[in-house]
């Protein structure tokens, strides 16, 4: 396989993003198959899919939390502040930090995985669970939680992957999970008549494969930086550093997982185990559609870093222009497709009409002024990419544990269920408005400054 390196100092940046981009957005698209394909397959399961497929979107807080933890340590901590020491030209620094953060996801995916074992049911029952969903997620989560360190680390090491500039061969390495699990999951859930069980399992399998080909790629010769032993001994200085910044995007995951739990549990209230089985769809679709902005945001997050950490203030804010336009058109197109066309999207997950026509009306309802989440991933991502922690942390908590929760559990006494739904695009709007112009009144005039000094030659040393 020939390996390409993107060169985060050269040639026009918007279509180095793009081109950075495209491995990076097929490669979220293949990994959201991981769990997409599961719950395709379990919601058209003969008699049981809907109950099923309420069951299995119980266990989302928990993968989110999991995830979340992979941007802890990779995509918006470690990931950037290894392209940050690269930028300077310090590359012993780079590969210490990817060591302690592998490391790191190794600890943390024992712990997890250790904690959803022992506490699983009252963990599921406080996210929502019934005496009749309860066993699917069940079946689900603990299966699942074997597998917490290769999923955790695989996502983590993949950050490093895309900092380095091979955004190509992280691709593969979700590809080749994403495979297995789409040839398994049909084999093991109705061939063998595993149901739940066997989408657990190719997943966790899967995945597995996924992580042993990350760490074999960065132990080779052919990584700019390759994981060593050495490179795995914690320093705390530095474990305190990748965490400080990555606290940013861990919240977001962190906050997602609570926004989950607690919109499953005022679905449950407002309107029973059917709607906790639409909010398993909206979920389903929102990171369908997220792919594409997750990826722009994952391309223009090296570029900005290392050109940074290189006193290139123009490069830097023109990729944070340029990611705040493409997003915008692309939520826009995706918020008039929803509109569109929300039963075609609803039937993807089941066949049940009353679950197509409740899962309709919320689609339309959830994703009105999707376009706002253009702010928030410029203005979010900019924060992360600079090394920006506090800023990134707070505008997190903001747009989801201060607007989202609150609304989520006021809004249903005034519009029953539909309250529920309602929240998100309202934390759209104020959420994403706010970090966005907090991002350009904060980090612009440094920019401008430096551009300014490069336009004027180099520095003196201080």
């Amino acid at each position: 396989m020939k390996i390409h390196k993107a060169e985060f100092s050269k040639g026009k940046v918007s279509s180095l993003i793009v081109r950075v981009s495209i491995p990076l957005i097929a490669a979220e698209l293949v990994n959201l198959l991981y769990s997409m394909v599961d719950r395709i397959y379990i919601g058209h399961m003969p008699g049981e899919g809907p109950v099923a497929l309420t069951g299995i979107g119980l266990c989302f807080p928990v993968i989110s939390l999991i995830s979340a933890f992979a941007k802890l340590f990779g995509a918006n901590g470690g990931a950037p502040l290894s392209a940050i020491a690269q930028g300077r030209g310090d590359d012993e620094e780079a590969v210490l930090v990817m060591g302690n953060s592998f490391l790191m996801s190794v600890l943390t995916g024992l712990a997890l995985m250790a904690a959803v074992l022992v506490f699983n049911r009252p963990i599921l029952f406080a996210f929502g669970a019934s005496d009749a969903t309860y066993p699917y997620a069940r079946d689900y989560l603990m299966i699942y939680a074997l597998g917490s360190v290769p999923v955790l680390v695989t996502l983590t090491l993949t950050a490093f992957m895309n900092s380095q500039g091979f955004s190509s061969v992280g691709m593969v390495t979700v590809i080749i999970g994403a495979v297995l699990n789409i040839l398994l999951d049909p084999l093991l859930i109705f061939v063998f008549g595993m149901g739940i069980k066997g989408a657990a399992i190719a997943t966790v399998f899967s995945q597995t494969v996924s992580c042993v080909f990350a760490i074999a790629f960065l132990r080779s010769r052919t990584a700019v930086l390759r994981l060593t032993a050495d490179s795995m001994r914690l320093s705390r200085r530095r474990c305190l550093r990748i965490i400080a910044l990555g606290t940013s995007g861990f919240t977001m995951g962190a906050t997602n997982s609570a926004v989950q739990l607690v919109c499953n549990k005022c679905a449950y209230i407002w309107g029973g185990d059917l709607f906790v089985g639409v909010m398993t769809i909206l979920n389903s679709v929102r990171e369908m559609f997220s792919t594409v902005v997750n990826g722009i945001g994952s391309a223009s997050s090296p570029v900005m870093s290392y050109n940074y950490g290189a006193r290139d203030g123009g490069r830097v804010m023109k990729a944070s222009n340029f990611m705040l336009f493409f997003v915008f058109m692309y939520t826009l197109i995706v918020w008039i497709v929803v509109f569109a066309f929300p039963h075609a999207m609803a039937m993807l997950f089941t066949q049940d009409a009353v679950m197509i026509d409740a899962a309709s009306h919320a689609l339309r309802v959830y994703f009105f002024a999707f376009v706002f989440m253009s702010l928030q991933t410029s203005g979010q991502q900019t924060f992360v990419a600079l090394g920006r922690a506090k800023q990134a942390v707070f505008f997190s908590l903001f747009r989801k544990v201060i607007i989202v929760v609150p609304l989520t559990i006021a809004l249903p006494y005034a519009f029953g269920i539909d309250g529920v739904m309602l929240a998100e695009p309202i934390s759209n709007v104020i959420g994403g408005s706010a970090a966005y112009l907090a991002m350009r009144h904060t980090v612009f005039p440094e920019l401008r400054k430096m551009e300014r000094q490069q336009v004027a030659g180099p520095a003196l040393p201080q």
